[in-house]
């Protein structure tokens, strides 16, 4: 193993507010409300390229986030999460408008529903001048994806963000997709671009669903590749993740865990992913040394940061020392 070299993540930051029942908190902050029930919100900072940068630096990669980080009180949040984790917050602009909100719904198997409030903030209104601010010769690697590629005004600038980093850096994209939010046709339409840029593609299942519901999961992996991304990674949460290395595919199982929620589960799988392969001096341009076994030892490691991360409440992910010293190969077998 080797120190990796530093990871830009490019994308946004959300409050995420869990409901639950709060009558007593209601009552003794508030008063009772008439009919005597209340919710109360918990909110955690949260955003998938946000939970991904959290992830990375916890793990001891040195990460660096460009986000447009509102100076509100979800905006102060975010900033002293992200920096008590280790993330490099220089060339994070400061912003006018308010912060995003997400409101999970969090159902008995610990799967997360979500209702946005994302209208004019601050995460969306990238300039050409502040993305152009950041300097990414240094970056081995640059990922970015969730909403930030597909919300306007600043999508657009952040597709040409990575095509510019493409010539010095490894392009990562995890496109988690939000139905509720954005139109499944505009990650059908922008898939092919991201992944003319992307060496490495993350998808869950649930995102392919989406955007190729009618189409087996080995067919879509091979038409990313034809559009250019050589990694493709579809993580089947407690089933583990499907690897595709230029069609060669590699199966990891899931670790085993006591699931609290899987908030931020797929963005600790991207951060652990990330690491690996950055800890083995894989990143830094067109993946060439990469091998199928290689890939199926960061997809297990991955795979444990994502069961941690599960284990816990919120997008909350490990620091390097829970994973303790062995990082041994997964468990896998190849497939077709």
């Amino acid at each position: 193993m080797q120190s990796p070299r530093q990871v830009t993540v490019l994308g946004e930051c959300v409050a995420d507010a869990f409901t639950g029942p709060g009558t007593e908190f209601a009552r003794t902050a508030h008063g009772p409300s008439p009919d005597g029930r209340s919710l109360s919100l918990r909110v955690l900072p949260g955003g998938g390229p946000a939970n991904t940068a959290v992830g990375l630096a916890r793990l001891g990669t040195p990460t660096r986030l460009l986000a447009r980080l509102s100076g509100d009180v979800f905006g102060r949040l975010f900033r002293a999460h992200l920096l008590e984790s280790g993330v490099d917050l220089s060339d994070a602009p400061e912003a006018a408008e308010p912060s995003t909100l997400a409101v999970a719904d969090v159902d008995s198997g610990g799967q997360a529903s979500y209702s946005f409030h994302a209208e004019g903030t601050a995460d969306w209104q990238w300039t050409r001048e502040e993305l152009g601010r950041a300097d990414l010769l240094n970056s081995a690697c640059v990922h970015s994806g969730s909403l930030a590629l597909v919300r306007e005004p600043g999508g657009s600038l952040v597709e040409e963000t990575l095509a510019g980093a493409r010539p010095h850096s490894t392009v990562s994209v995890d496109p988690n997709i939000r139905p509720a939010l954005v139109d499944p046709q505009v990650y059908r339409e922008r898939l092919p671009r991201w992944c003319a840029v992307a060496d490495i593609l993350r998808l869950s299942e649930d995102d392919l669903g989406v955007v190729a519901p009618d189409t087996t999961l080995e067919a879509s992996c091979d038409g990313f590749h034809a559009a250019g991304a050589r990694l493709v990674v579809v993580t089947r949460g407690a089933h583990g993740a499907v690897a595709s290395l230029d069609g060669q595919r590699v199966t990891v199982p899931g670790v085993p865990t006591r699931v609290v929620d899987t908030v931020g589960a797929g963005d600790a799988f991207t951060a652990g992913l990330l690491h690996h392969l950055g800890t083995r001096g894989m990143l830094g341009g067109r993946l060439d040394r990469l091998a199928l076994t290689d890939v199926a030892q960061a997809c297990g490691y991955a795979a444990r940061v994502a069961a941690l991360t599960c284990a816990v409440a919120g997008p909350n992910p490990p620091w390097e020392r829970q994973l303790g010293a062995a990082h041994g190969a997964a468990d896998v077998a190849t497939v077709s």
